[in-house]
């Protein structure tokens, strides 16, 4: 005979049968208080896999005040500071964030940039109130629509595609695909912005894991940690832009083959360890790793083939090393898919 046994936090109700078809149970007083709920009260139920019964309490009034973020400006803040504040409160998850000027109205010059940001940066942001009184930035996205997996391949799909376009310029010569890829890099932080609020809600609320395509609340800081290796990823191919411009001559074929031959070895790695985490395949995750070798000696080849002007040696070098990082960073990411997925091969 099999024994059961209850945890600390758990009790036993016993199911009832009311009014000929309603079979009701009662719920503990501490819950109830907890969730400051009283007769009459709303509750969702929602039935989940394996014949569990999520009970959600409805969200009192206190709850939604507290939703409520409001950022306190005076008339010489500086924007980056009104941004800062801004996006704190948007990772913090907050859905209704409110600016307003202590004493005198909000200047012109704040009320353009900081719209001009949360158009830019805040994903599913709207401006709902816009007034020298005050600014209201209305979060509209709600996280089943977007959730964590279609952000950060949104996300990978941009990184990767302005490391290709940063070579093609770097082989071309072509300043002007440099720029539209620096550019480019704003989509990426705003996703990135996204992510973080996501696995910020996550963690206070674990029951939302499932509800924005988490496995469980242990797939958050893997994810928080792969979300950081695509943004710098970007960053790199921003990098290479920016040195791309600087170059006061056009490389010679021989080494631009080799940085050529080491970025197309690189962003397969990073397609590849975005799709493994993507499948929960430790195998393809494991055999990434194995590339970087291949990356190390081809960077040795493109620096020992560099024969270009002292003036633009410094510069050739970083391009290289952002290319070698890229495939550092997919290798990162495969590490992290590794140990999110290492149950699947264990026995």
């Amino acid at each position: 005979m099999r024994v059961w046994q209850l945890r600390q936090d758990e009790e036993t109700r016993k199911v009832q049968f009311t009014g000929g078809s309603t079979y009701i149970i009662s719920l503990p007083k501490s819950w109830i208080n907890q969730n400051q709920l009283k007769k009459g009260s709303f509750i969702k139920l929602r039935a989940e896999e394996g014949g569990l019964l999520t009970i959600v309490p409805s969200i009192t009034q206190e709850q939604k005040r507290l939703d409520e973020a409001t950022i306190n400006v005076c008339s010489n803040d500086e924007t980056e500071m009104i941004v800062r504040k801004i996006v704190a409160a948007y990772l913090a998850g907050y859905n209704s964030i409110h600016v307003k000027p202590d004493k005198h109205q909000l200047t012109t010059k704040q009320r353009h940039d900081v719209k001009n940001f949360v158009r830019r940066m805040l994903v599913g942001t709207e401006i709902v109130t816009d007034t020298s009184a005050q600014l209201v930035l209305q979060v509209l996205l709600s996280y089943p629509e977007l959730t964590i997996q279609s952000a950060l391949r949104r996300m990978s799909i941009i990184a990767a595609s302005m490391h290709k376009d940063v070579i093609t310029g770097l082989k071309t010569y072509d300043k002007l695909i440099a720029k539209e890829v620096i550019s480019a890099d704003n989509e990426v932080d705003r996703f990135n912005l996204y992510v973080i609020r996501l696995l910020r809600a996550a963690i206070q609320n674990p029951r939302m894991s499932k509800e924005i395509g988490l496995v469980g609340g242990n797939d958050c800081l893997g994810y928080r940690l792969v979300t950081k290796s695509v943004e710098r990823t970007a960053d790199h191919a921003v990098d290479i832009a920016e040195n791309l411009i600087l170059l006061k001559h056009e490389l010679n074929s021989e080494v631009v083959e080799k940085i050529d031959n080491m970025s197309a070895i690189a962003i397969k790695m990073f397609d590849s360890s975005m799709e493994s985490l993507f499948r929960h395949d430790y195998n393809a995750a494991e055999t990434i790793m194995e590339n970087l070798k291949e990356i190390g000696t081809l960077e040795r080849e493109a620096v020992t083939a560099a024969q270009i002007n002292a003036e633009d040696d410094a510069r050739l070098r970083l391009i290289i090393e952002s290319v070698r990082r890229t495939a550092e960073y997919a290798c990162d990411i495969a590490e992290i898919v590794l140990n999110l997925t290492v149950e699947s091969i264990l026995v």
